[in-house]
């Protein structure tokens, strides 16, 4: 297409907008909400997976030696268990500072009992590696591998915890998939509809351009310049308001609730945009391609 066709096709496409500008701005309104609402959830759910993956990072399981096992051992075995894929850092807690540990949590306020035991350490022999997934659902697999190793004689961990971990991680997933087909569904649907309009005000403008030669091409293009600047204009809109709203409402929720102590439980603005600018101005514009292509097809016949 040359340079001067497509200028006249952006210029019908802004014009088919100002035409049709109630049905235009209804549907920028309403791509506007559904691009809002996909961003508010994809917010949510990106912050959600964060917390679940720092969750996580802090689910261990831990492991305690057999009796009269050297340190040249105890070495191996945490080399063995550290090229585990499963395995994410690997912490050695030696039987001295599990009894350090133990006093300065069980004894705070009654030194002098813990000063009793002299230089007897009731906690000796239980030296022990923590060890940290990097995915709560490989919990059993390494626990399994543990279990078979020699010089290991007891294996500390949570199933229930990582099975919920793992759950929760899966029914987010499959919620955000649903909610977004259906937010894509309808903008698309609204969009066909104001395409719809568009091509019906001007059948017999369409139908004397085909009988003066214009290239199918010619006669669509308009109509897809039209649903692509719907589209844009609905999802730069709210994702400028999500901007700027963002950590705005994370600095209220972090004070409002005690729970999450800080700001450093969400995602900073940065890592939520760079990802969400571009998805949302991608799924503007394809919605309003697609549903310019859908309407296109259906209702004029070249």
């Amino acid at each position: 297409m040359k340079i001067s066709s497509m200028g006249y096709c952006m210029k019908q496409g802004v014009k088919n907008i100002h035409r049709n500008r109630m049905f235009s701005f209804a549907s920028i309104i309403t791509i506007a909400a559904c691009i809002f609402l996909f961003g508010a959830f994809f917010a949510v759910v990106m912050n959600f997976r964060f917390m679940f993956a720092e969750l996580e990072k802090n689910l261990c399981v831990t492991v305690f030696f057999t009796e009269g096992i050297s340190d040249e051992e105890i070495t191996k075995l945490g080399e063995n268990i550290r090229i585990r894929p499963e395995v994410d850092r690997l912490e050695y807690t030696s039987a001295d500072e599990a009894w350090e540990n133990y006093k300065a949590q069980y004894f705070e306020g009654y030194e002098a009992a813990a000063d009793s035991f002299g230089d007897d350490n009731p906690l000796e022999g239980s030296s022990s590696y923590e060890i940290y997934l990097k995915d709560a659902s490989k919990q059993e697999e390494l626990v399994t591998f543990l279990k078979g190793l020699d010089g290991i004689r007891q294996v500390n961990y949570s199933a229930s915890t990582a099975n919920n971990l793992s759950d929760i991680a899966v029914l987010i997933g499959y919620v955000s998939i649903t909610i977004i087909a259906i937010l894509l569904g309808v903008s698309i649907f609204l969009i066909s509809n104001t395409i719809t309009i568009g091509v019906s005000v001007r059948k017999e403008e369409i139908a004397i351009m085909k009988l003066i030669g214009a290239t199918d091409t010619f006669v669509r293009a308009p109509f897809i310049v039209e649903g692509i600047i719907i589209g844009l204009i609905g999802s730069a809109i709210p994702v400028a308001i999500l901007y700027f709203a963002y950590d705005h409402v994370i600095e209220y929720i972090a004070a409002r609730f005690t729970l999450f102590g800080s700001s450093s439980w969400f995602l900073s603005s940065y890592d939520i945009f760079r990802y969400l600018i571009p998805v949302a101005l991608i799924l503007g514009i394809g919605m309003g391609f697609i549903g310019s292509r859908i309407t296109l097809r259906k209702h004029v016949k070249i």
